[in-house]
């Protein structure tokens, strides 16, 4: 990821030199853990759990579900999204073309990271949020239409493939741009965005923002991992599992998977002495490597996963060409792992940058927000065994609870005699999945 900071490429901190133990050693055990896992869920888990949303939960506290179900609640949300926004476009309009405007840290940083981060422990943060949804709401209000009805239906074949072309976009920019860090480009593709999102609104109606903005569909997917739910109108506390079973097998949901595996794996793979060393002694530019790269990883991703799902045998009636859409909710928590190995620092560190310099917007020496003087502790920096540890760790856990995931589907779509021995190309790809991350992630 290109640093927003200016200062630190904090989420390059931590190798492999600083793990506990070998490369080698920590990669054969996370594999080992996987493969032990699916041995413990082939003798115990034999009846599907949370497959078809049979979990209803625990009631959260009366106090908490009113106060969030209330309509203040949800106005005062959108207030925050909103004031958001509007800082985030005076920093783009008139903030210095330099990466100590904030801009870079709100949108990078704050917005592609801190979003996911909220999202898993929040629930749908974005959708909460939205500012685009709020604009839509209000022109809605203004000419007396509604905001949930568009002009014509959003076609249920196109899915969430446009929220994986966002995503795509959104990626290019940060990975494979010639400019990812002037702020022309930066406030182009955002205006793109606003725009492309307020005219799918009108058309679509909200409908297209559950299925078309990439942001609300990668806040939504990662969502399933937090421990909240609406049920019945009811918020309940149940297992991420639970959640996790509720993702919708849309088209498109392939796409999007692929896009956020793939580029974070490219993100890693870009920042290795062995694509440096390719780059440097290649016939063509680098741009043009870059940009075939992160197609390549993003393409691969996805093939190898809807390639392991669909030689996994199915009960008769369901195509196997719909097998990787079924599948493709238990990719989603290793989406999460590799989130928290590879932007945790860059969240943390440039994060507080960001706060820094937010409250000097136009540098212009300000405290408006009264944070000029934060400053990372870079803690990580001095201890950067911990930091390669948690990377494992969160590699391995999120495989894991992909595996229980995946688990469970497939005991609703394998034939009985098949539970076992059919689940065998699925785990397969997730060993590959492992064993490739890590190397990748240390590799960097």
């Amino acid at each position: 990821m290109t640093p927003a900071s200016g200062t630190v490429e904090a989420h390059g901190i931590g190798g492999q030199a600083d793990l506990p133990i070998s490369l080698e050693l920590a990669v054969s055990g996370a594999v080992a853990a996987l493969v032990v896992s699916f041995t413990v869920l082939a003798v115990a888990w034999r009846r599907p759990r949370y497959d078809g949303g049979a979990f209803p939960g625990r009631p959260a506290p009366r106090l908490l579900d009113v106060v969030t179900a209330s309509p203040a609640f949800r106005i005062a949300l959108r207030v925050i999204g909103m004031v958001i926004a509007l800082f985030a476009v005076f920093t783009a309009v008139f903030g210095q073309d330099s990466l100590t405007n904030p801009f870079f840290g709100i949108v990078y940083v704050w917005w592609w990271v801190g979003l996911i981060f909220a999202s898993a422990v929040f629930g749908p943060v974005w959708r909460a949020i939205s500012p685009v949804r709020t604009i839509n709401a209000g022109i809605a209000r203004l000419s007396g239409s509604d905001p949930d009805e568009g002009l014509v239906d959003y076609p249920s074949w196109l899915g969430y493939w446009p929220a994986a072309l966002g995503l795509f976009a959104f990626v290019w920019l940060e990975l494979a741009s010639r400019t990812p860090t002037e702020l022309g480009s930066v406030r182009l593709w955002c205006a793109i965005y606003v725009g492309a999102m307020l005219i799918g609104g009108a058309v679509f109606g909200n409908r297209f923002y559950e299925s078309a903005d990439p942001f609300e569909v990668y806040s939504s997917l990662i969502a399933k991992l937090s421990p909240w739910a609406r049920v019945d109108g009811r918020l309940v506390l149940r297992s991420p599992l639970a959640n996790l079973a509720t993702i919708p097998s849309t088209p498109g949901l392939i796409g999007v998977v692929g896009v956020l595996f793939g580029s974070t794996a490219f993100d890693s793979f870009a920042e290795s002495s062995f694509w440096v060393k390719t780059y440097q002694n290649a016939s063509v530019s680098k741009f043009l490597l870059d940009n075939v790269a992160l197609v390549v990883f993003c393409v691969v991703a996805g093939l190898l996963f809807s390639i392991g799902s669909a030689l996994t045998p199915s009960r008769e009636g369901l195509s196997r060409r719909d097998l990787p859409r079924r599948y493709a909710h238990s990719i989603v928590p290793i989406i999460l792992g590799y989130i928290v190995a590879h932007y945790l620092t860059l969240f943390i560190d440039v994060g507080t940058q960001t706060l820094a310099r937010a409250s000097d917007p136009l540098g212009k020496g300000w405290d408006i927000l009264g944070t000029a003087a934060l400053e990372p502790s870079y803690w990580f920096s001095y201890h950067p065994e911990v930091l390669a540890t948690i990377k494992v760790l969160a590699v391995v856990v999120g495989h894991v609870v992909a595996a229980v995931a995946a688990h469970d589907r497939a005991l609703s779509l394998l034939p009985p005699r098949d539970q076992i021995t059919g689940q065998l190309p699925l785990l397969v790809v997730m060993v590959g999945f492992t064993a490739g991350g890590l190397f990748l992630l240390f590799s960097a």
